[in-house]
């Protein structure tokens, strides 16, 4: 059998071992992953990894936990094709690929002593939740927090024990809707949009960051304009099929802008005339 070399360099693969598995909805499994030796990703909130499993491929992958963690990070993965559904059948201690982390992810400093409203649909809150996460632990460094969640149904609602303690925290407005109601779902139903205008912000010292499907950020955004949020402070995540991560195969090329390495966070003031990006 052939030895597999894994390079350890800037864009070199390193060795990764899965520490943690916990079975999130019937699709989704949220990874724990260790770099050999102890080494620290060092990402920011919004920024990808290349995450390769031996023998099926490599796939982008956002990260989901907060730099702020110790020691490890998270991934949340959806098994929609060869390499994801791989990887879930992947078990504790087996080994894994990590490239990067690739990208411009949210610009914490820029956050920082700002009001937030962050808005996740679907996936969406995979990314979001490392950008929750950071500043849960960076409490005192932000102003007011609003999270609003939406997803296809109850059953496809991913951190349900995070969520609850969301909904306990006093400094945070959180509020979620679902497109499909179960017989046991009390919350409210319809699209995500639907919740924007009923969130009391001050736009002039309100950032928003956006993740989601692309269906959903012409309406957010416009929603977002109606309330005079200003179009530098909305920040979007956009999503492409990044092959390399390096800028250098052109997979993820929008224009003059490569999403692996100019995003995938963007500034919608920079990209609103890019009819490709939306």
């Amino acid at each position: 059998m052939e030895k597999i070399i894994l390079k350890d360099s800037a864009y070199g693969i390193k060795k990764g071992t899965i520490l943690g598995i916990q079975e999130m909805t019937e699709n989704e499994k949220l990874f724990e992953i260790a770099l050999e030796g102890g080494q620290k990703l060092d990402h920011e909130p919004g920024q990808f990894v290349m995450v390769s499993v031996f023998g099926a491929g490599e796939i982008p992958i956002s990260v989901s936990s907060s730099p702020t963690n110790n020691g490890s990070f998270e991934i949340c993965v959806r098994a929609a094709g060869k390499v994801t559904n791989a990887l879930h059948k992947l078990e504790i201690g087996d080994m894994i690929g990590i490239r990067g982390p690739y990208g411009k992810g949210f610009p914490i400093r820029i956050l920082e002593r700002n009001d937030l409203l962050i808005i996740a649909c679907g996936l969406g809150i995979a990314p979001l939740r490392s950008l929750i996460r950071y500043v849960f632990d960076n409490r005192k460094d932000f102003g007011n927090v609003h999270i609003l969640y939406g997803c296809r149904s109850p059953d496809n609602m991913l951190f349900l024990d995070e969520i609850k303690e969301w909904k306990k925290q006093k400094d945070v407005y959180f509020e979620c809707i679902v497109d499909q109601a179960t017989p046991d779902w009390t919350g409210k139903v319809g699209i995500i949009t639907t919740l924007i205008p009923g969130v009391r912000i001050d736009p002039e010292r309100t950032f928003t960051a956006l993740v989601g499907p692309p269906a959903m950020y012409k309406p957010a955004i416009q929603e977002l304009l109606s309330m005079n949020v200003p179009e530098s402070q909305i920040l979007i995540s956009l999503e492409r099929h990044m092959k390399c991560g390096v800028g250098m195969c052109g997979h993820c090329q929008i224009q003059n802008l490569y999403c692996c390495q100019d995003g995938p966070v963007f500034n919608y003031e920079a990209i609103k005339h890019l009819k490709e990006a939306f």
